[in-house]
């Protein structure tokens, strides 16, 4: 469930399956009364003519009577109750990997996350930039369906586990706002020259290692540098023990890549800043860095794949895929399972191609699935190296558990991948981004500046 909150071009994500933090409004109740001089009482009942009852039963949740205020942005109130919604949410896309002591730490950093939010909400209102509800409204709906649930199930499970909708689309406005006011008050350019430059030296390094790379960036001043090379080892404290790298870029970097959970795309050593070429170039696939100092701040990188540049990788190769399943019943030994594995493992050695699946599948009384179009790529790590050397027809061997049954893929066929240069657009594209993220981390600096922030 995590892992589809991730899905959206929003800071979710998002978005994104989870453990629960109650929402807590830190509301306190005052006697309306008190310090009032007591009034005779009259002979008549003022409330007579409602005809109310006199054992009245209530329903639904009592609204507190104050709602108190962690910070005010420009006149906007934050309450405690925002910032423990949002940190729900949090929790959600961190499949509810975070501690107590973790949550109270993460607070404040929720707090500054509401705080550039309503900036950026702000500054786009003041540019005449406006985020239609049917906007919003069209991201909920993906983020309902890859996690695959309606926009109304998304509801109900946010409200089950701490969080709600409102919270969620109040996040969405702010990713969907500030994009706009980039593209309406951020200008760069690239020339012809820069790009081919670029596909100059691509051509120029044909073989060599380019990497795919997200990226945490937390920025610091002198003044602040300890606190944020502390938050940025806490940060990755949590990532190595398997929280979700998106999830976390999402809702602490300060690079605008954060709307899509920190990814860089394709990158080559040489396109980042030298303090980060070096470090990545050590790194191997599933690798995340130690917090590395960098102009402005700190950044934490994770590597997610690597490639050989203009270089064809079988791994890029489209397969056509049919996978034959068998299920145990709960509760079976795995003393009976195991001549079971080794008869169906023995079966798909000599399954004799794609043909044999549904005879395999009668044998063992399983299933067969059949998934066209699947890149090499998407498979996990472990049967990308299984089936790497595998021919049209070959099956591999049975993989599973007792609990959740064994199974085999069976290659019907396989589109080798060819090697090709990417665009002229692919290149300008890069480049402007590059520029524009710059640029919108000093324009949200800027907003911080000229702000007027009330902590209560």
């Amino acid at each position: 469930m995590a892992a589809g909150f991730g899905v959206t071009k929003a800071r979710l994500w998002v978005v994104a399956g989870a453990a629960m933090i109650a929402a807590g409004s830190g509301a306190v109740a005052q006697d309306a009364g008190q310090g009032q001089t007591q009034q005779q009482p009259s002979d008549t009942n003022s409330a007579q003519s409602l005809k109310l009852p006199q054992n009245a039963q209530i329903f639904g949740n009592a609204m507190p009577s104050i709602i108190k205020a962690t910070a005010i942005v420009n006149g906007e109130v934050i309450t405690p109750t925002d910032i423990e919604l949002r940190l729900a949410l949090l929790v959600i896309s961190n499949g509810g990997q975070i501690s107590p002591e973790e949550a109270q730490r993460l607070r404040d950093q929720v707090l500054r996350n509401l705080i550039d939010e309503n900036l950026q909400i702000q500054a786009a209102k003041a540019d005449k930039i406006e985020v239609k509800q049917s906007d919003i409204d069209r991201t909920i709906q993906r983020v309902a369906a890859n996690v695959k649930q309606t926009p109304e199930q998304l509801a109900a499970y946010l409200e089950a586990n701490g969080s709600n909708i409102k919270s969620m689309r109040r996040q969405i406005e702010g990713e969907i706002a500030w994009q706009r006011l980039q593209h309406a008050k951020i200008e760069v350019s690239v020339g012809d020259d820069e790009v081919k430059a670029v596909l100059d030296k691509m051509t120029a390094s044909k073989g060599t290692e380019e990497f795919k790379v997200g990226e945490i960036f937390l920025s610091a001043t002198p003044a602040t540098e300890s606190q944020t090379l502390d938050n940025a080892n806490k940060i990755l404290a949590q990532l190595r023990q398997g929280a979700s790298f998106a999830g976390y870029a999402r809702q602490y970097s300060e690079a605008s890549t954060a709307a899509v959970g920190g990814d860089l795309g394709w990158v080559r050593p040489e396109q980042l800043p030298a303090p980060l070429a070096t470090v990545l170039q050590q790194m191997p696939a599933g690798a995340i860095s130690n917090p590395i100092q960098v102009p402005g701040g700190f950044s934490i990188l994770a590597v997610q794949d690597t490639r050989k540049i203009l270089t064809a990788d079988p791994r890029d190769a489209i397969l056509s895929l049919k996978q034959v399943s068998v299920a145990f019943p709960k509760g079976t030994a795995r003393a009976a399972v195991e001549p079971i594995v080794a008869r169906f493992a023995e079966a798909a050695r000599s399954i004799g191609g794609c043909g044999g699946a549904e005879k395999l599948a009668a044998e063992f009384h399983g299933e067969v699935v059949t998934s066209d179009q699947v890149k090499m790529r998407d498979l996990p790590p472990a049967l990308q190296r299984l089936m790497l050397p595998m021919q049209v027809g070959q099956a591999t061997q049975p993989f599973g558990s007792l609990e959740e049954g064994i199974r085999t893929l069976v290659i019907c066929g396989r589109d080798e991948p060819s090697s090709t240069a990417p665009s002229y657009d692919d290149v300008y594209n890069q480049l402007n981004d590059e520029r524009v993220n710059s640029r919108a981390r000093r324009y949200l600096r800027d907003l911080r500046r000229d702000a007027v922030i009330e902590f209560r």
